[in-house]
């Protein structure tokens, strides 16, 4: 099943950027992903309310709290260069090389959470690594 929600994902990341290039067209980056970033609170916080979730928040640890809150600083810097990215380049072009996060995220859990690294997803992560090299010079 959680192959089904990754795939949404990439739908649903594809329409952001295309989405995205259009949104940035006429107004400046970091304006159109501070109105981005209040859709996606209003949204999420829509769901965690409807679903009744918002009474878990107390179970939520000082450590769980602080990489969440790095998680969310991240996320903030991504989108800001993102937006930028796709404001100053072409939307085939910068999605995917924004992809390459794909391949930094399984050097990373390698490194940082001691996760396995097969001959397979190396491979994989290095396709992903040369596809970026090729994009980037064109």
């Amino acid at each position: 099943m959680w192959w089904t929600y990754a795939l949404l994902s990439a739908f649903f990341a594809s329409l952001t950027a295309i989405f995205g290039k259009l949104g940035v067209a006429n107004i400046n980056s970091n304006l159109a992903t501070g109105i981005r970033t209040i859709v996606i609170l209003v949204m999420i916080w829509c769901i965690v309310l409807a679903r009744g979730e918002a009474k878990d928040i107390g179970a939520v640890s000082k450590q769980g709290l602080l990489f969440l809150v790095l998680s969310g600083l991240a996320t903030g810097l991504s989108w800001l260069c993102y937006f930028k990215a796709l404001q100053l380049g072409n939307v085939s072009q910068v999605a995917p090389i924004d992809k390459l996060s794909v391949a930094l995220t399984i050097l990373l859990a390698a490194l940082f959470l001691g996760e396995s690294l097969s001959v397979k997803t190396a491979i994989g992560a290095g396709l992903i690594i040369a596809g970026t090299v090729v994009l980037i010079g064109r």
